[in-house]
């Protein structure tokens, strides 16, 4: 596996508002996790210095973001801490998100057990992470990534933790071609100095790239893709929720 050097703090998100592949992937996040978010009564979003990207998550009930970097979080609405060391009780929240955050942690498996542990009984965990290893490419390393994972491995992470997968996909594979594309091009070409994670599109490839990435949001809303750049998981944390 790779070792992550110190890539640029923070959520791409920050540095490039409206890029197309933030908003595509609110819309395939909403897709595959919108039916499993219930009617919480609190929910966390972790790592959510780029939480536009999750407002479908949003309503009438309690919404606590949290990110190590404060950049990108609401001053009075925001609170700064680590997916590892979570500032809060056992069992706070119904409904836990993680969207592009597991990956980030040097202990993946006390990431995503801190995630479970702050989980009431019955709650819901959103997970989403970068697919494949054979992908790794300068990116990661600007990213601060410290892996990519397959479905199974994904899975396995979180059912070790005795939390019960109820949906498991890959996401991204309307453009996964381009995708195994500019990664093949970063391994031929050494990338220009500076913030190489994002790479430029033109408005014209923006837009074909939303309307394939709407296109699979409705695939994904009936049914998993086998193949992506990105795994999303959703997982149900077992007990009785009126005993929360």
């Amino acid at each position: 596996m790779s070792a992550p050097a110190a890539g640029q703090p923070g959520s791409s998100s920050l540095h490039r508002d409206g890029y197309w592949w933030h908003r595509a992937r609110a819309d395939l996040l909403g897709a595959v996790m919108g039916p499993h978010l219930g009617a919480p009564r609190r929910s966390l979003d972790v790592g959510s210095a780029d939480a536009p990207s999750v407002g479908w998550m949003q309503g009438t009930h309690q919404h606590v973001s949290l990110d190590l970097f404060p950049d990108g979080l609401v001053p009075g609405q925001g609170v700064v801490g680590s997916a590892t060391e979570l500032p809060f009780a056992d069992g706070t929240f119904d409904v836990v998100s993680a969207f592009d955050v597991v990956e980030h942690c040097a202990d993946d498996a006390r990431a995503v057990s801190e995630l479970v542990r702050v989980l009431a009984p019955g709650g819901r965990l959103l997970l989403s992470v970068p697919a494949y290893q054979w992908a790794w490419s300068d990116h990661d390393v600007q990213a601060g990534h410290h892996r990519r994972y397959t479905r199974a491995e994904l899975v396995g992470l979180v059912e070790r933790t005795g939390t019960r997968v109820v949906r498991a996909t890959y996401a991204f594979g309307g453009v996964f071609p381009l995708f195994v594309a500019e990664r093949v091009r970063r391994r031929l070409r050494t990338p220009p100095e500076g913030d190489s994670r994002l790479p430029e599109v033109s408005p014209g490839l923006d837009r074909a790239l939303t309307a394939v990435c709407r296109a699979e949001s409705r695939v994904l809303a009936r049914a998993d893709v086998p193949f992506g750049s990105s795994v999303f998981v959703a997982a149900v944390r077992p007990g009785d929720p009126a005993a929360s």
